[in-house]
Order: structure tokens, then sequence, then C-alpha cells
């Protein structure tokens, strides 16, 4: 199998993996009715500042998957594709813990109000 091909269908699987996992904390942090305490509000907060990581990392992949083998900078290699991965993690994580596109935010309010009408 091509090594990009399975590079793709490795990110994918970890996706699922990943969606999966905050689509189960979304779950938990909606389990209780009633009043949201401070413990489900601060599990829910870091639920959707994840899922908002995930979207940014899924689309700073394809952004630089466009960019090709060489790289921005010229950087080719047999590590790359992996560096190329960590550094779209890396990326994602730092948009979203510095206020990322908004998302989080209102995936946060709506997990609140699942909350109180439950």
């Amino acid at each position: 199998m091509n090594t990009a091909l399975t590079t793709y269908a490795a990110t994918q699987g970890g996706l699922a993996q990943r969606l999966e996992s905050a689509r189960a904390g979304i779950e938990r942090a909606g389990a209780a009715g009633g009043d949201v305490s401070p413990e489900r509000a601060s599990r829910a907060r870091e639920t959707a500042e994840e899922f908002e990581s995930m979207l940014l990392e899924e689309m700073l992949g394809r952004v630089f998957e466009s960019v090709g083998d060489t790289g921005f900078f010229g950087e080719a290699g047999p590590g790359a594709g992996m560096y190329r991965s960590m550094l779209v993690k890396e990326y994602a994580g730092m948009i979203a813990k510095s206020g990322g596109i908004g998302l989080a935010d209102q995936v946060y309010s709506e997990i609140l109000k699942l909350q109180e009408a439950a």
C-alpha cells in the first residue's frame, strides 16, 4: 500500500477514535440533569476544547497535505510524514489553547444546554 495512503488511513482511524471519545465525553457531561456542577462544567469545557482542537487538526492536516512532499521550507525525507502529523497536532493544540476559532465556546454552551435540559 502507498505510504501516503497508509498514513491517511491511520490518521482517519485516530480521528474516529477521538470523535468517539469526544462523543462519550459529551454524554458523560450531560448524564445528570438539573443544575450543572462546576466539575461537570469543567469536563464540558475540556470536551469542547478537545473537539475544536480535533477539528483544527483535521483542517490543518488537509492544508499541509496540499503542500506536497517538499513542505513549506523544502524539507523532505523518510520521517517527514511523521514529523508533519506531529507538527499539525501541535499547531492545532496551540490555536485551540489561544482562543481557537470560537467553536469551543459554541460547543460548550450547547453541552450546558443539554445538561440543563436532561
